[in-house]
């Protein structure tokens, strides 16, 4: 099984045409230059590659939906993935995941909403397709990873790994 649909591949191309989505990424810099210990960074679900442009260095950038990011990454020391695994489609999350575990050598910081997005795609659903709570997305990512720490917000949650 891949990571992603064909159809929802080009729903998913032309939302990253919408100058504001994918630009989440650069206000995560901060956090990620603090705890990642490494430059060796994959940013998985890099949208307009704003972790990039906020970290101040180069940086590995993966996105199956954007030109040039596509080409299956290579595993890194460190990986990011913010607001990124609640688009995923429900039936390939098991598949990301272990994707997302293939190439994370050390560590990782994911940021999950739980909750509806404000944007929706051009087939009239939201942009989030998954919207579960905390606990069951602890419980999906505990089977590939180890947890070590969980910031709760308002809208989601932020998640450490190994």
């Amino acid at each position: 099984m891949g990571l992603i649909s064909d159809s929802y591949l080009e729903l998913q191309r032309c939302l990253h045409g919408n100058p504001v989505y994918g630009t989440s990424g650069g206000r995560y810099a901060r956090t990620v230059k603090w705890i990642a210990g490494t430059r060796d960074i994959l940013d998985y679900g890099c949208g307009k590659r704003l972790l990039e442009g906020g970290l101040g260095f180069p940086i590995a950038n993966y996105d199956p939906a954007v030109a040039g990011c596509e080409g299956r990454p290579e595993p890194h020391e460190f990986v990011a993935c913010t607001d990124v695994l609640e688009h995923i489609e429900p039936e390939y999350l098991e598949a990301v995941l272990v994707d997302l575990r293939r190439v994370m050598l050390r560590a990782g910081y994911f940021v999950i909403h739980t909750g509806a997005a404000m944007k929706h795609l051009a087939d009239g659903r939201n942009a989030h397709l998954i919207q579960e709570p905390v606990y069951w997305w602890l419980g999906r990512l505990s089977k590939y990873f180890e947890i070590d720490g969980c910031v709760l917000h308002g809208n989601g949650f932020e998640v450490f790994v190994s």
